[in-house]
């Protein structure tokens, strides 16, 4: 298992697991992939998504309200492993899931269901040693969000124990779509590269095939997440397999227009 990006750019996509239930979460999944997705980040359902804007905010509310755990999320990982092994699979989630459950129970249980990574959207790098140090013991990447405020000592800290990839975030602020990708993000992007040779994924605020095509002229991934959470909310279960299949086909179409 490992996190590769088969053709520039890349596509991560983004789920909250469990909106609208387990078993269409698992059929998005599959048809994102089949679709053009190279990673898929299962985001664990958390009461209060600070980072999140109100699109994934509500998706996490909807999946919590369901019950759905963190084990749960595992659970789904496991079954989409098995059913496409080829995948690049991320768990996403807040540190605080992951704390009740003990970082190398986490850890060891994230390794076993087929998680090639975890991105902790509130760990950060200074403080990361027992979690880094339990990743390292299960062969997990992890994966740290670089943001356009982040000082140069932070980005080389940041790229030094990233695997995988290395998030970069395309604005300040929470998720959420937007017009255009900020300017911010190519040089954030530049600076990057000084420090890394692994992948840079820029995403918050990608939703559509031009934004993956100009992130892609600068950066080796484009994350999509709130567009697709939005399309899920929109669209009723029995056809949200399909229609985020068609969504995340012209994605990958626009890569080369």
């Amino acid at each position: 298992m490992a996190i590769e990006f088969r053709n520039k750019p890349g596509l991560v996509i983004y789920l909250t697991a469990g909106d609208p239930d387990l078993a269409t979460t698992r059929e998005i999944a599959l048809a994102a992939i089949d679709n053009g997705a190279d990673v898929i980040e299962l985001g664990v359902p958390f009461s209060d998504p600070l980072a999140d804007g109100p699109v994934i905010q509500r998706a996490s509310e909807r999946a919590v309200a369901r019950g759905v755990r963190l084990v749960d999320v595992l659970a789904l990982l496991s079954e989409i492993r098995t059913a496409r092994p080829q995948a690049g699979l991320v768990v996403f989630s807040y540190l605080n899931p992951v704390v009740r459950m003990g970082m190398e129970n986490f850890c060891a249980a994230a390794a076993a269901a087929g998680a090639d990574g975890v991105l902790l959207t509130d760990m950060i790098v200074e403080e990361a040693a027992e979690y880094l140090a339990a990743m390292r013991r299960h062969g997990l990447a992890p994966v740290f969000l670089a943001a356009p405020t982040s000082p140069e000592a932070r980005l080389k800290a940041i790229a030094a124990n990233s695997a995988g990839f290395v998030y970069a975030i395309s604005r300040v602020g929470i998720t959420g779509t937007q017009q255009q990708v900020a300017g911010d993000a190519g040089e954030l992007v530049a600076r990057l590269r000084k420090v890394t040779e692994l992948p840079i994924a820029v995403g918050f605020g990608i939703s559509n095939a031009e934004h993956v095509q100009a992130v892609g002229k600068f950066a080796d991934a484009a994350v999509v997440g709130s567009a697709l959470v939005s399309l899920i909310e929109q669209t009723p279960p029995a056809e949200a397999a399909a229609a985020v299949g068609r969504f995340v086909a012209g994605l990958a179409a626009g890569k080369g227009a």
